[in-house]
């Protein structure tokens, strides 16, 4: 029996256990959340389409009750307050610290083996909370943003070639956030060409910059942070943990010296097995890109200091 808990059960939460149980990605799924009823409401409702979409995991909701989600296999994380318009996702970490703080050591009190998948913003820097204050191996700790941000690259490329989305290939690696995000243009492809081939300069570079800026995009339209992609992406970077699949995914892990930078959780291309992280893939990148990931890796230290500064870790 494999189980996995989404600890939030918001738009974002929701999303990502609906994903789960109609993939029968695991055979139980536990939605908490601190506010009553919700997470029961939301997992009564997508029980009620077993029959209609064919699904046999079953959801359970939960308030504020951590032992329901004892044994847990995976444990996504999405706690805490969304981007409000014009809210940078810098700005949340105060808040979401001490929200994610509180949920990682009542997860790991009845799942000790679980591994972690960090969904909550400012992501880069909510991971590195974890990995500290945690101390668990740091293949266990996962921030999901460059699946995310990588699903975007993918559509934004799509989209301008015309093309179906499933046959292009692209990353994102760097910080999760608008300006910190790299899509790496040179290495994207469709159907093994590269997109560089087929597309102008001046389309590739349109594709990246609406890539880095997908998600606020998205907040501005929708008045709130987005949900389906990114609800979607955690039940992407579960499933090739709980199944095994050796994907290669971006995610924002602990580094270690890997592309020149330690102590720090950045999104770098991984393989991802049952036992975490298992690989960093190192992408030999060019001058430039060097420059763009070491100054997003300032950046991401920057957000970082605020949790030294404010003494949370």
């Amino acid at each position: 029996m494999s189980k996995v808990t989404v600890v939030g059960a918001g738009n974002v939460g929701a999303t990502c256990a609906n994903v789960l149980a109609f993939n029968e990605v695991a055979d139980e799924i536990v939605m908490l959340d601190v506010k009553e009823g919700v997470s029961e409401g939301k997992a009564m409702d997508m029980n009620q389409t077993a029959q209609l979409l064919g699904f046999d995991s079953k959801i359970m909701g939960v308030t504020n009750d951590y032992a329901a989600t004892a044994n847990s296999d995976v444990v996504v994380i999405t706690s805490g307050i969304p981007r409000k318009p014009g809210m940078t996702r810098e700005e949340l970490i105060g808040v979401n610290a001490g929200i994610v703080k509180q949920v990682a050591e009542n997860i790991l009190k009845h799942s000790p083996n679980a591994i972690l998948v960090i969904i909550s913003n400012p992501m880069d820097t909510m991971t590195y909370l974890t990995a500290k204050i945690t101390g668990l191996p740091k293949e266990r700790i996962i921030g999901m943003g460059g699946a995310l941000d990588s699903s975007r690259f993918k559509y934004y490329l799509s989209q301008t070639l015309g093309v179906n989305a499933n046959e292009v290939e692209g990353m994102v690696i760097g910080g999760h956030g608008d300006t910190t995000m790299i899509p790496v243009t040179r290495l994207a492809t469709y159907k093994g060409i590269p997109v560089t081939e087929l597309l102008t300069p001046e389309a590739v570079d349109k594709v990246a910059a609406d890539t880095m800026v997908g998600g606020a995009t998205l907040t501005g339209l929708l008045g709130t942070s987005a949900w389906y992609a990114p609800g979607a992406a955690g039940a992407y970077v579960v499933e090739a943990i709980l199944h095994d699949q050796k994907k290669v995914i971006p995610c924002s892990i602990l580094l270690e010296g890997e592309y020149g930078h330690e102590d720090l959780c950045i999104g770098v291309p991984v393989v991802l097995g049952r036992k975490g992280w298992e690989k960093i893939i190192d992408l030999k990148l060019t001058a430039e890109e060097k420059a763009k990931f070491d100054a997003s890796a300032a950046a991401v230290h920057k957000t970082n200091n605020v949790l030294k500064e404010s003494n949370i870790i």
